[in-house]
């Protein structure tokens, strides 16, 4: 039988006419069932309202109540607006909402892998706990820790201060000396500013954790197809394997000097936790896992630190006065020589204050990291299935009138009682709560107390003559970075 052009346009239009129209009335409907949010379009969802303009988007998001829905495709996933909400979902009603979406392009690149991202369950489990075990025997929480921090530091004052008087954008020595610190514990070694291997490893993390929150990772989600397809999404992926090519050559180094006495570091102790799980028919320890493992710890423990220091040099530039009060407040407890401790915290409490201000601000996860429903549950009312992605509004928790004394501005007094004393608000929830906590909270709260300390002992921070000031929405990725930015910087000494 032949058709005429005409016939099958005439087919075409009216086939797309009725699709388009499933789908709003599928739209409704399904709006209908869940909270209030923005208006999604068909097919793509709110995913527009995302990639024009990120945070104005996600700022926008708890006007609808403590709940709301916004869509990252055709279905539903709730945010979470309030700090009340939050704790009633991933604490009270934690075994119902600690797994984790299988996002295409994360799925693409670990494989269903590794700690972070993994489904909850047996693999995530066993991952988790043995990561944590051995963290805490290379050092977590521990004065060896400490000690390692503070060598590092030393080591980034005296790069900082080459450039001393020179603007220069101080994104890459950040970054080095702060993936220096979980290098040592994955890897067992520290790599030189100077490196370039190791320098091109850190931009190509850059990239994907960029990428991956990107125009082109939203897409891909929406699209998983396209990974068939050439274009810039296959950049996430080159870089991927040159990240898991450098763990493996880390790996092959490990098992030919592999001491099982004397484990050196967590690619050591992984090793040696293979062999001692081969019996067992529900281990999860293998090579692959091995590798995904290590990339996550370096990835979690190099950006999100990382970041958040890069955001505080812009925020301490932006009040000088804070600064100096820091500045004042360590000098007067430290001197220009001592080194700081952790221990030093309780005598420091505008500092700590300043660190902890400089997180709320930084808001590196503005949308936290994603959750997913594991079974069908309820919250304030509405019936959750199994499978739904949950977001917490770390924004919105971060600015709530109830929880914060000056919500809008950088102020350490948010962090002060009226005594002068540091207390941290129940609403202050960076690293998350419940089951999937941060990983890597102690690595990051020593990292950061100890670098902060040590950068503003040593050195004043001020923006160049005539330079533009970033915009302080930032680059939105993985996490939210910083736009680039260049500093000047100046050694003190008591002659100051």
């Amino acid at each position: 039988m032949i058709f005429d052009l005409n016939s099958v346009s005439l087919a075409l239009v009216l086939g797309l006419i009725f699709l388009i129209l499933f789908e709003v009335m599928r739209l409704h409907f399904t709006r209908a069932q869940n909270p209030p949010g923005p208006t999604p379009f068909p097919f793509v969802g709110t995913v527009p309202y995302f990639i024009k303009d990120p945070m104005g988007s996600i700022r926008s998001i708890s006007q609808y109540g403590e709940l709301s829905s916004v869509y990252p495709g055709r279905r539903p996933a709730i945010v979470l607006n309030t700090l009340q909400i939050t704790e009633e979902a991933l604490v009270q009603k934690a075994s119902s909402f600690s797994g984790r979406p299988a996002l295409p392009l994360i799925e693409w690149t670990t494989k269903g892998l590794g700690i972070a991202m993994v489904q909850y369950g047996h693999s995530w489990r066993q991952q988790r706990r043995f990561a944590l075990h051995t963290l805490r025997n290379f050092g977590l929480g521990k004065k060896s820790l400490e000690e390692r921090v503070l060598d590092e530091a030393r080591y980034l004052v005296t790069e900082i201060l080459k450039a001393e008087g020179t603007a220069f954008d101080p994104g890459h020595t950040v970054q080095n000396a702060v993936s220096n610190i979980i290098c040592a514990v994955v890897f067992g070694d520290r790599f030189e500013y100077d490196n370039k291997r190791f320098g091109y490893l850190l931009k190509i993390l850059n990239e994907n954790i960029v990428m991956m929150g990107s125009a082109i990772g939203q897409i891909f989600n929406l699209v998983p197809i396209i990974k068939h397809l050439p274009g810039p999404h296959q950049k996430v992926i080159q870089n991927n394997t040159e990240l898991e090519d450098f763990i493996r050559k880390e790996v092959k180094g490990h098992r030919q000097t592999l001491d099982p006495q004397n484990p050196r570091d967590f690619i050591d102790a992984y090793l040696l936790e293979i062999e001692k799980q081969k019996s067992h028919e529900d281990s999860t320890f293998h090579e692959e896992n091995m590798v995904r493992s290590a990339a996550d710890l370096f990835f979690a423990g190099t950006d999100t630190t990382a970041t958040t220091i890069r955001w505080g040099l812009i925020f301490l530039m932006d009040s000088p006065d804070v600064q100096e009060r820091c500045h004042e407040e360590i000098v007067q407890v430290l001197g220009y020589d001592r080194r700081p401790s952790m221990d030093d915290r309780d005598k420091l409490p505008y500092t700590c204050a300043t660190v902890h201000e400089i997180q709320r601000c930084a808001n590196i996860v503005p949308l936290g990291v994603f959750h997913e429903t594991t079974q069908p549950t309820k919250l304030r009312g509405y019936d959750i299935p199994k499978g739904t992605m949950i977001m917490t509004n770390l924004t919105a928790i971060f600015t709530d009138k109830e929880h914060w004394k000056c919500p809008d501005t950088f102020n350490p007094e948010n962090f002060l009682d009226e005594n002068g004393h540091f207390y941290k608000p129940e609403a202050f929830i960076p690293f998350s709560i419940g089951p999937r906590v941060c990983l890597g909270e102690i690595l990051a709260r020593t990292e950061l107390f100890l670098y902060f300390v040590s950068l503003l002992q040593q050195i004043h921070f001020s923006w160049p003559p005539n330079s533009q000031h970033p915009d302080m929405d930032g680059i939105m990725g993985v996490v939210r970075y910083p736009h680039p930015f260049k500093i000047i910087c100046r050694s003190r000494d008591a002659k100051d």
